[in-house]
């Protein structure tokens, strides 16, 4: 059986920083701007801009990126939350813009 040989981030990985983070019933959503980037491969994201408190910890946490937006998840496909999200800091993101995967790689999963 063959399989592709897909090399990522031959130029290095992308070091962004949010830019805002919005609020809304459904979702919290955090800006990236435009940047051009690998349609697959990692991205170091700063998260500057911190949830704010009050919001409710079940909501999924969803990123944008040059107009694509994506909710961010964990192995297994569970989404990201709020509660998994509090604070700031930095955090690594695996980004497969041809399967629509926004997998984060440095925040434990939730226990089952």
């Amino acid at each position: 059986m063959f399989g592709w040989n897909v090399t990522t981030n031959v130029n290095g990985v992308p070091y962004m920083r949010t830019i805002s983070v919005t609020v809304g019933t459904e979702t919290v959503d955090f800006a990236l701007g435009f940047r051009r980037i690998p349609a697959v491969g990692y991205i170091t994201v700063n998260i500057a801009d911190a949830i704010p408190t009050g919001t409710t910890g079940t909501l999924p946490v969803r990123f944008t990126l040059n107009g694509n937006t994506r909710n961010l998840v964990f192995f297994g496909g569970d989404n990201v939350t709020v509660a998994d999200m509090e604070g700031t800091g930095v955090v690594t993101i695996f980004y497969d813009w041809y399967n629509g995967l926004l997998q984060v790689m440095s925040l434990a999963a939730p226990a089952a």
